[in-house]
């Protein structure tokens, strides 16, 4: 229940109380204001950290040998598809022809007249898998016709062998047929058909044609290479080749290099993520007389120590084969507003005339005896370490410090928050009492003047 006081007893504000603690909160309103800016200046902060937790992204993405590296492959045939492992494949170039596309075994029963209706009888099917093993598929009355047969074939996980029911389109009275395939490719891969041991049938079932399986027969510079599959991923380490068509006689070539674009555009990735930083930084420090540097980072000696580091990896010289070389020599420079600008097109031509010395100077030079010197991904690195690792980092440490002074100005606030709260108890009870004095000696007052009004009885004399 709130007190309030009147003009009536003490001639105080009502709202007395509330004046006081209102004045006494305005060190509080500063404090709140200057943890505002300190906030703020923490979330510009964060902003930064972002920029540069970019960078580190990109070179990790790029540092190692094998990371760095893009591999593409050139052919014109129509007749491959060639996908890469990059982390195994190496530049090369071959010379293919495809003469024979592996193929499985596989066989086509005698016309059907209805594929879902003709009773076709129950029994079971014999057959032999390549690897010898027998098989055997009992027929029940629900699955006598040939859909139901492909159903049974189909359904069990250990057959070896898929059935497709096929209309041939040759035989408008007898449409349908059974196709069945030995699910792997290759010489080894022969089997023996089945026997349709069918009783009670309307028309009887059987094996009619069968195609043998083959080994795919390819030629790589010159020399014919037996494959039991048409896809092939041994043949070139690392090279996936899947033969779509076989086209004998018909030489092509299967041309693997160095993906210039694609390295080219991960390098401008990781250089526009520099920029991010060095804009970051120089729109903080772009101040003038208006400016209020409590509110931005303009000027911050962290800032000037990230920009500075930056600037001293891009011109730092890295050893390469051909003696000492910076990243500036391959199409990278800082132009007039402090960004780097990046020559795309410059920086692939030196990749394709000389990618070992282009890669030394991005990645390092690895030496004969497993050592490695810094490139300039490297030296990226650093910086960006430098300023990230916890808890003294460069970063790392003024953002701590912000927390710190945050942290600081919450305990004064709270403490001072405590002393108000008591304080204005104090002076609610205070007036409260000062209220119930004033109201008595008014009481007084009036009883007082009231006696005077209404005279003092007279005194009898004697005698």
């Amino acid at each position: 229940m709130s007190i309030s006081f009147g003009s009536i007893n003490t001639g105080l504000p009502k709202d007395i109380v509330q004046q006081i603690i209102k004045a006494e909160r305005i060190p509080m309103e500063k404090m709140e204001a200057r943890k505002g800016k300190i906030e703020g200046k923490q979330k510009l902060l964060g902003e930064l950290i972002g920029h540069v937790e970019s960078i580190r992204g990109e070179v990790l993405a790029n540092r190692g040998e094998k990371s760095f590296r893009e591999l593409k492959v050139v052919t014109e045939a129509e007749n491959v598809q060639v996908t890469l492992d990059k982390n195994v494949a190496m530049p090369g170039n071959y010379q293919f022809e495809v003469s024979r596309l592996a193929q499985k075994s596989s066989a086509l029963t005698n016309r059907i007249k209805d594929k879902d209706s003709t009773y076709l009888g129950v029994g079971y099917i014999s057959y032999e898998l390549p690897n010898g093993e027998s098989k055997e598929i009992y027929v029940d009355e629900e699955h006598s016709s040939l859909t139901g047969i492909a159903k049974l074939i189909n359904a069990n996980s250990e057959s070896g062998m898929t059935a497709t029911v096929v209309d041939d389109g040759k035989d408008k009275n007898k449409p349908f047929r059974l196709i069945l395939s030995v699910k792997d490719s290759g010489d080894k891969n022969q089997a023996q058909f089945p026997y349709f041991y069918l009783v009670d049938g309307r028309e009887d079932l059987y094996v009619e044609e069968e195609r043998k399986a083959v080994d795919a027969v390819v030629k790589m510079d010159g020399f014919e290479v037996e494959l039991p599959t048409n896809k092939v991923a041994n043949l070139i380490p690392g090279v996936t080749i899947d033969l779509k068509k076989a086209k004998p006689g018909e030489e092509f070539s299967i041309q693997i290099t160095e993906d210039t674009k694609k390295i080219g555009e991960k390098i401008g990735k990781l250089l526009a993520s520099i920029n991010n930083v060095l804009d970051f930084i120089h729109k903080q420090n772009s101040l003038d007389e208006k400016s209020d540097t409590t509110k931005t980072l303009g000027g911050d000696i962290t800032l000037q120590q990230i920009e500075s580091r930056i600037r001293g990896a891009v011109f730092q010289p890295i050893e390469t084969s051909n003696g000492p070389k910076r990243i500036s020599d391959l199409g990278v420079a800082f132009n007039r507003k402090g960004q780097v600008e990046f020559n795309q097109e410059r920086f692939e031509k030196f990749l394709s005339e000389d990618y070992k010395v282009v890669s030394q100077v991005i990645i390092g030079k690895y030496g004969e005896n497993g050592t490695k010197t810094d490139g300039f991904l490297d030296n990226i690195y650093r910086v960006v370490d430098q300023s990230l690792q916890r808890p003294n980092g460069t970063l790392q440490s003024r953002r701590g410090g912000l927390q710190s002074n945050i942290d600081q100005i919450d305990r004064q606030i709270e403490t001072k928050q405590r002393m108000l709260e008591q304080k204005e108890r104090i002076l609610k009870d205070k007036f409260a009492r000062l209220e119930e004095t004033m109201a008595r000696i008014k009481e007084q007052g009036a009883g007082l003047t009231g006696m005077a009004q209404g005279g003092v009885p007279g005194v009898t004399q004697l005698g």
